[in-house]
């Protein structure tokens, strides 16, 4: 397995490049990681600006006469720019309303060509631009010398022609990609053609950004993947890290990876090469391809923002191989899909043989394999832990007297707690011995509910805790309520809790009467009220002819099934005349019972017609 691994390639795209670009060859800041790799700026960013947008400066004896009225306001400036940027676009060959679109937001292309333009003027040195940068501008080697006759507008689009960007420059700048970035991507991407860029642009964010209804759980996802990983990154994950970081930096940061107009230009800045896949030969098979793997299409978009690289890679060359990787393991198909969706990161190889290391270190601790299985298709991020941070959290279960057969269910349950940072869980740990309970019950509380210690000590624990003592819970009755049902610290306040201490206090008990429910049966707030609670109370007052009050005094009457148990009693004690407190009925178990009430062995499982 290790072998196979080591020879998949690394990630490339599957379409032609132009004969100067390599694939890992890309402008440093949008390839590499900046805490990592720190390169200088190109050179051309260290020259003086006035060198930067045409040849040598040379003195000229005159200047245009018209160069204190080229432009006639800032304002008309501006719109004739733009309609020089335009006319470049269509000579580019984009459509008209195309052309419109993108010039209207390229106002900083616009007003780099006219700085230029204002530049020369101010400086008389159009002969000078004519005959360097300006001789690339004619057709058939004829040039415009006589500058000094031209509009304004048609000096700014001469300009924008010695450029020879294409029209690529003013493109990525109208989806929200820096000048500067733009300038360095244009070589790499410009002989794809304006047209199939512009094309290519739409499909991207079509496929991207498409519906925002998974945006919220794409930006926490992302986080909790950033957050996570704690294994040494190898390229596709450093690149994806640093197109993560660069989100981090502005407002709202990887909690907006799902919104296009904010992502999509850190994206093509961090992964210029997006714009060479071609829309039939690689896109579109791969999204099918990912379909196949049972990734429903909206949710596609997720994969592919939380792991770009992906949509670089090759399917038969890098991604079909990293996949039997997994099948290799035991990962079932189906499962692999789901894994993709919470954490594609698995298509990485350094996340690949970490899953070897781990498989190593479960099997050096006694722990099956399968467990490592079952564990990750569960909580697959817990394959970018590292064996170290694994280990110190098992070193806490043992401290709490956890053995080793029951290391198993709470990995298996909850394996999110091997991505825990001691401090976090021992926080936990120290919560419940303030609240008087000794290290054995921290443990049985651990193996009984191991989500409460994955959970987040303010806006979890202590939130019901605080809940629960606004209603009026004495904080003496704490330990006693936490001991019998631990569960209650992880049940939704306005969604579970409120919605049945309300219904209890709506069918007229006060408030004293449920606080000694819940100090008798705290399991009582976790049932459902239409399916649980309702049908129950309304045979207890309708058809047993008992009081409110006999709840108050035995609480677990919920915990009994209607039709098995509480109405087959019900009936016998009925057809003998009985009348007997809840506890009598139901407390006993079935043999008790029949012998007390029938004089028999047995229980009559169906109720008496």
């Amino acid at each position: 397995m290790a072998a196979a691994a080591a020879t998949l390639p690394l990630l490339h795209p599957p379409v032609p490049k132009p004969a100067t670009l390599q694939l890992h060859a890309l402008p440093p800041r949008t390839q590499l990681h900046p805490k990592t790799h720190r390169h200088p700026l190109p050179l051309i960013f260290l020259l003086p600006r006035r060198r930067r947008h045409g040849g040598p400066i040379a003195a000229s004896s005159t200047a245009t006469s018209s160069s204190t009225s080229a432009s006639s306001s800032p304002a008309y400036d501006a719109r004739e720019a733009e309609a020089a940027v335009a006319e470049l676009l269509r000579e580019s060959g984009a459509s008209p309303a195309d052309a419109a679109a993108i010039a209207a937001r390229a106002p900083a292309y616009a007003t780099m060509l006219a700085d230029g333009v204002r530049e020369l003027d101010e400086l008389g040195l159009w002969a000078s631009w004519s005959s360097g940068a300006g001789a690339r501008v004619g057709r058939g080697g004829a040039v415009e010398m006589d500058m000094g006759r031209l509009g304004f507008r048609r000096k700014v689009y001469l300009m924008g022609r010695s450029r020879r960007d294409h029209g690529v420059v003013p493109l990525l700048e109208s989806v929200g990609v820096r000048l500067s970035s733009a300038k360095l991507i244009a070589p790499y991407v410009a002989a794809a053609g304006l047209p199939v860029l512009i094309d290519r642009v739409k499909f991207l964010k079509e496929m991207l950004f498409s519906s925002s209804e998974y945006a919220a759980i794409i930006g926490r996802n992302a986080k909790r993947m950033m957050t996570q990983l704690s294994i040494p990154a190898d390229d596709a994950l450093q690149s994806t890290l640093s197109f993560f970081e660069k989100m981090e930096a502005r407002y709202g940061g990887v909690g907006m990876l799902g919104h296009g107009d904010v992502s999509f230009p850190y994206l093509i800045e961090s992964f210029p090469m997006l714009l060479l896949c071609s829309e039939d030969n690689h896109l579109k098979p791969l999204i099918d391809f990912l379909e196949y793997y049972g990734i429903p299409k909206p949710r596609i978009a997720s994969v592919l923002l939380l792991f770009p690289p992906i949509i670089l890679s090759d399917i038969e060359n890098d991604i079909k191989p990293r996949i039997h990787e997994w099948e290799k393991a035991g990962i079932e198909q189906e499962y692999i899909g789901r894994m993709l969706l919470k954490y594609p990161w698995i298509l990485s190889t350094g996340v690949i043989e970490n899953y070897r290391r781990i498989l190593s270190f479960f099997n050096r601790k006694k722990i099956s394999g399968t467990v490592l299985g079952i564990a990750a298709k569960r909580w697959p991020h817990i394959i970018g832990c590292s064996t170290k941070r694994m280990n110190s959290i098992l070193e806490l279960f043992d401290d709490l007297g956890i053995s080793k057969k029951m290391v198993v269910p709470v990995i298996t349950s909850s394996p999110q707690l091997l991505l825990r940072k001691p401090n976090e869980f021992l926080q936990i740990v120290f919560f419940f011995r303030e609240m008087g309970f000794d290290k054995e019950t921290v443990g049985k509380i651990l193996c009984r509910s191991p989500e409460i210690f994955a959970s987040n000590m303010e806006s979890t624990l202590k939130k019901k805790i605080d809940f629960l003592v606004d209603f009026g819970v004495s904080k003496h009755h704490l330990p006693r309520i936490i001991r019998k049902y631990p569960e209650i610290l992880l049940l939704d306040i306005n969604h579970t809790l409120l919605p049945r201490m309300n219904y209890l206090l709506e069918v007229g008990l006060s408030k004293k009467d449920v606080r000694s429910m819940i100090f008798r049966f705290s399991p009582l707030l976790g049932y459902s009220i239409e399916f649980v609670m309702k049908p129950k109370l309304e045979f207890l007052l309708r058809s047993m002819k008992k009081p409110l009050k006999a709840v108050v005094e035995y609480p677990r009457y919920f915990s009994y099934s209607l039709e098995r148990k509480i109405k087959p009693r019900f009936w016998v004690l009925q057809s003998k005349n009985i009348d007997c407190s809840l506890t009598d009925m139901l407390a006993k178990n079935d043999e008790l019972f029949a012998e007390e009430y029938l004089g028999t062995g047995g229980l009559l499982q169906k109720p008496l017609p």
